[in-house]
């Protein structure tokens, strides 16, 4: 089970009352749902039921950004799990405790199963049963840890954008099985205090309501965590482009054919970007064509703040003996023109171990984004999560210990859902999503400590606090109308 996999398998604000208010009626009405391929109202109906609007506790007085003593904002982004399948026993969370939380999956015509069916490694050919696993274990989820260790690489199962839908299931959260490709597996779920990030999550400020800025898989939501909106790929090959199927009420309820571009020209799951890296012998065909929207990057930029991707084995990649598994769609600024060869703004993309030494050197950029190689970032079928938690534990305690701690913040989350069980629906905002929930953990010595935060938060609630801390317009309506990370602070003393 420890073989190395690389791709997914085929298959502020000056009003905030007012800026509430309009979020509340976005997610109330399901703003945006009935664009092709959206919610339909009965389906999106459900998914409000499912997950009602939290109101976030005050963060106490804010004052401009000048007052925060934050100048330096860390985003470790990691992969692929839910908040379930890590934090679902952590006490005072909407975790696998609360009622309801332990949803019977159903097969494709909503029969339950009898008991969840054997668990398989769909990135074998053919698949290939899982026999650490019982055959017969209930329907309902399961403490996986029992029969893999957190040393052990699981299989991954499927976390695409259409797939991912169809497992949501307008909110009624029973479809993950069926969709899945490994079986029963999405069902397991660690427990919590044995993982090595638990103490910060227990320490400081555990986010219980963050979601995905988008449904699916990894490229897109890297993309949406730098852009805040979804790629286009006009006149992408036919053999790229998904035939979805829907009802008269235009509700998702198949999928024909499934691909990497909707039939209108989004590309919604991974593909190679077009400038390099990218995977070697990947015709330019099958690469995204270079995209020209604005990015948090380019808003940096303009107003003259320091900022870095930092990537786990960027360096080799680049010279063209890439680690393997270094990821070439986890960069996202490798889609953007203005981070191509021989650009400007390429100089922002930078090998993690420069990161280390900006701590070291005293050139810490202000906002700083970390995306560790493949086998440290948690995405099951190719890396362990004891490992890759520890990794992300030493870069926390490398910034503690550094002389940027006291005016830092990091930010440590998941860049989806990985096709993991999560009990809670995401909150209907548009086309896009928000996709599946996911654990968000803020590390700081102006976090709260020892506090669960419910506010409903996604990735674009990043590039809020970004945009407000340093006077940038927000890149898309979404960022506009998210969340800020405010509530997770207390600005009051460290």
């Amino acid at each position: 089970m420890s073989e190395v996999r690389r791709e997914e398998p085929p298959m502020h604000a000056a009003h905030p009352r007012s800026r509430r208010q309009v979020l509340r009626e976005l997610v109330a009405a399901g703003a945006l749902a009935a664009l092709p391929h959206g919610l339909a109202p009965a389906a999106a109906q459900a998914q409000r039921d499912a997950t009602p609007v939290a109101v976030p506790g005050s963060a106490g007085p804010i004052g401009g950004p000048e007052a925060v003593p934050v100048d330096h904002l860390i985003v470790i982004f990691l992969e692929n799990r839910p908040f379930d399948h890590l934090y679902g026993l952590f006490p005072g969370t909407n975790g696998l405790n609360a009622p309801g939380a332990r949803i019977t999956q159903t097969d494709a015509n909503g029969v339950p199963y009898r008991t969840l069916p054997p668990v398989v490694d769909n990135w074998d050919t053919p698949p290939k049963l899982d026999t650490q696993i019982p055959v017969d274990l209930p329907n309902a989820p399961f403490p996986l840890e029992q029969y893999a260790p957190l040393t052990e690489i699981v299989p991954s199962p499927v976390h695409r954008f259409y797939q991912h839908q169809l497992q949501v299931n307008g909110g009624r959260m029973d479809r993950y099985v069926v969709w899945s490709g490994t079986g029963g597996l999405p069902l397991g779920y660690y427990e919590t205090a044995t993982l090595p990030l638990y103490p910060y999550a227990r320490d400081y400020t555990l986010c219980d309501n963050y979601f995905t800025a988008a449904w699916g898989g990894s490229m897109l939501n890297h993309i949406w965590l730098i852009s805040a909106a979804t790629p286009l790929w006009p006149g992408a090959p036919v053999d790229q482009v998904a035939v979805p199927t829907v009802d008269a009420m235009g509700a998702l309820v198949g999928l024909q054919k499934d691909g990497n571009v909707t039939p209108d020209g989004y590309c919604v799951n991974d593909v190679q970007p077009y400038y390099a890296p990218y995977q070697s012998g990947t015709p330019v065909d099958e690469r995204m064509p270079p995209q020209l929207g604005p990015t948090i990057g380019d808003r940096l930029s303009e107003a003259g703040i320091s900022w870095a991707w930092y990537a786990g084995g960027w360096d080799d990649a680049v010279a063209g003996h890439p680690a393997p598994t270094f990821q070439f769609h986890h960069q996202p600024f490798s889609y953007f023109s203005r981070y191509g060869e021989e650009m400007p703004g390429r100089a922002h993309q930078q090998d993690e171990t420069r990161f280390l030494a900006s701590l070291a050197d005293g050139s810490l950029p202000s906002v700083a984004f970390i995306k560790p190689l493949g086998i440290y970032d948690e995405h099951a079928g190719y890396s362990a999560v004891e490992a890759a938690e520890q990794h992300a534990a030493d870069l926390i305690d490398a910034v503690q210990a550094s002389t940027f701690w006291d005016r830092s913040a990091i930010v440590v989350t998941y860049d989806d859902f990985g096709g993991w069980y999560d009990h809670v629906a995401p909150p209907p905002i548009d086309r896009w999503g928000p996709g599946g929930r996911v654990p968000a953990i803020i590390v700081s010595p102006w976090a709260r400590k020892g506090f669960v935060d419910s506010t409903p938060y996604d990735h674009t609630s990043i590039l809020k606090f970004i945009e407000w801390r340093w006077g940038l317009a927000p890149l898309s309506t979404r960022d506009a109308l998210a969340w800020s990370l405010f509530p997770a602070f207390d600005f009051g003393s460290p």
